[in-house]
């Protein structure tokens, strides 16, 4: 028996999202709004793509119309003033921040010979980078939070040479997220600071997926909604006695008393894809 100690919602409470725009962002944007959050929707992305949809203010949009309280606020990531601008700015809007969801992230599943600098460049910074940063921009308005939490969209640690070999660059870049939260985790205990990661059992459908590999793919994902519900679980627990973990969406959502995961399926009934450095053991 799992016995968890809750928090009763997240309403008035300040969250932070990079990368909310679409996808898992958006997602947790929502599913914090319906408890009358104050979220946090930044991103590069302020005016329509022509193939990707959503913007912040799209977004903002939606959650207001959720019920909760939406700033968006355009944001690269891998630039260091524009962080710390962006967390003063929330902070300021809405009297401080109770969460940061580092969710931004870039991908490219190349081998050595097939990286290019400017791809490894792009995914340390957006990865590991901008998590270190925005955890260091967001953590002196954290301690003064009730129940603050940092949760990092980074897999479980692993030095098992299968999850490096295939994508070396890649995979040192998520590590490396989620060694910040392993750090932190310990640096920030006595502040009641809870950091956190939080990975995905099977492929999510997101733009990174439907964009870059076979549509099969696609249809054998689920939907991001049930990584925004393993999130809001997660965000509920009381802070102190809820840090250093890698949570794995489906095991939250079993400890949360959730049985029904068709609902997530993106083709109900198809078999499912396994995401990425996952062993057998942490897919349930």
């Amino acid at each position: 028996m799992v016995i968890l100690i809750v928090m009763s919602d997240l309403k008035n409470k300040t969250i932070f999202i990079t990368g909310a725009t679409r996808g898992i962002g958006r997602e947790i944007a929502l599913r914090c709004a319906r408890d009358r959050a104050n979220v946090v929707i930044t991103g590069k992305t302020a005016e329509a793509h022509a193939k990707l949809p959503g913007t912040i203010y799209s977004v903002a949009a939606e959650v207001e119309q959720a019920g909760g309280k939406a700033l968006a606020i355009q944001l690269d990531v891998r630039d260091e003033a524009a962080i710390q601008t962006a967390v003063a700015q929330a902070a300021q809007h809405f009297g401080g921040i109770d969460v940061l969801v580092n969710n931004a992230s870039a991908i490219s599943l190349s081998n050595t010979l097939d990286t290019s600098a400017k791809k490894l460049d792009l995914m340390w910074d957006v990865n590991m980078r901008a998590t270190f940063l925005a955890s260091q921009a967001c953590i002196p308005y954290l301690k003064k939070s009730a129940n603050p939490h940092i949760l990092t969209l980074s897999p479980p640690l692993s030095l098992d040479a299968k999850w490096f070999a295939p994508h070396v660059a890649y995979t040192l870049s998520k590590f490396g997220m989620s060694l910040c939260a392993l750090g932190m985790a310990r640096e920030f205990a006595a502040d009641g600071i809870a950091v956190n990661c939080l990975w995905p059992r099977t492929l999510i459908a997101t733009a990174a997926i439907e964009f870059n590999f076979p549509q099969q793919m696609l249809e054998a994902s689920r939907h991001p909604a049930i990584v925004a519900d393993a999130a809001y679980h997660i965000l509920m627990r009381a802070s102190r006695d809820c840090t250093g973990n890698f949570f794995v969406d489906e095991k939250v959502l079993r400890d949360a008393g959730i049985e029904d995961f068709g609902q997530y399926a993106m083709t109900p009934g198809a078999p499912l894809f396994d995401d990425l450095f996952l062993e057998p053991d942490e897919n349930s």
